[in-house]
This record gives structure tokens, C-alpha cells and sequence, in this order.
């Protein structure tokens, strides 16, 4: 017995790829994807995505890093060894500023990655619509396309086929493994 893992419909253009994806929105759709050769402009509003939150990921662990560097420096210069170095006050915080900004850069660095990565899930290794004849060809070179995962609520395998071709969809296919 196979096993529905979600359905695949090829576009015409890129155009018609952002009508699909409206429509897919609205009709209450969640867990789907759209695939082209290309950025295209738009396509996260008509998908319906909502913003990033990895500026503020990476703004939280760049503050947290310069706040380290800055303490850090403080705690030994001021505290822990408080030694007059060429005639330098205990708290010297302009010679603070280096390590605070690298340190700074570090973490955001760091949390631009690792953020990245938890937002988007990766690393996937494996994605149903790999499991497409149709799909790997094309879809860098030409190919657009649509794909919904068979876990999102409205999913229903000929209906959504259904609909898919009712928007303009052509070659769909429902995408399955054995189970």
C-alpha cells in the first residue's frame, strides 16, 4: 500500500505561479510550497508567509555577545586583576570597544547561521517531491511548481489534485512511498 506524501503541480509561468499560490492561500492551505528558477518578487505575500524572525535572533545574540565582551573585560581589568597598567584608570572602557565589537559580530554571525538553519529546518535531507520524475530537471531550469504536504489540514489527495488543476496546474501528480 502506498502512502500519500503530498501532490505536485507544475506552472506555466511565474506569474501564474504567484496566482496559484494566492489561491492556495486563500483556500486556507498552510503546508505548501512554491518552486522556481528564480526569486520572484512578491511570492511571500502571496503565499502569505509572515516576516522573518531572525533579525531579531541575530540583534538578541549580538547585544548578548557585545554585553559579554564589555563585561568580561570590566570584571577582569576592574574586579578580578586590578592592576594600573600605564597609568590607565581601573575601568578603561575606550580599549574595551575592540573585543566588544568582534565579540558582537561573533555572536550575530553565529546566530545568523544556527538561526537560519532552526527557521528553515534544515538540514533536510530529503523532501517528498524528490521522489518526482518531472520535478529535479526542470525546476533550475525552467520548472515552476507546486507542492502540498500531505500533513497540512485541508490536504485530501484527489481534491487537492483537483483544485491544482482547476487553478492552472498541469502535470500534477500525487507523490507517495510505500508504507
Amino acid at each position: 500500500m502506498k502512502k500519500p506524501l503530498g501532490v505536485l503541480a507544475e506552472f506555466s509561468s511565474s506569474a501564474t505561479l504567484m496566482y496559484a499560490a494566492e489561491n492556495l492561500r486563500d483556500n486556507g492551505y498552510k503546508k505548501f510550497d512554491c518552486h522556481s528558477p528564480f526569486p520572484i518578487h512578491g511570492m511571500d505575500a502571496a503565499m502569505g508567509m509572515k516576516r522573518s524572525h531572525l533579525g531579531f535572533i541575530i540583534a538578541f545574540f549580538a547585544i548578548l555577545g557585545g554585553l559579554i565582551g564589555f563585561g568580561l573585560q570590566s570584571w577582569s581589568h576592574s574586579i578580578a586583576y586590578p592592576i594600573i597598567i600605564s597609568g590607565k584608570p581601573y575601568f578603561a572602557w575606550q580599549s574595551y570597544i575592540i573585543i566588544t565589537f568582534e565579540l558582537f559580530v561573533l555572536f550575530a554571525a553565529f546566530a545568523a547561521v544556527f538561526g537560519m538553519f532552526k527557521l528553515n529546518r534544515l538540514p533536510m535531507f530529503h523532501h517528498p517531491v524528490f521522489y518526482s520524475d518531472r520535478f529535479s530537471p526542470k525546476v533550475t531550469n525552467d520548472g515552476f511548481y507546486v507542492s502540498i504536504e500531505a500533513n497540512d489540514p485541508k490536504f485530501e489527495p484527489d481534491s487537492t489534485a483537483d483544485f491544482l488543476k482547476s487553478i492552472g496546474g498541469s502535470n500534477v501528480e500525487i507523490l507517495e512511498e510505500d508504507a
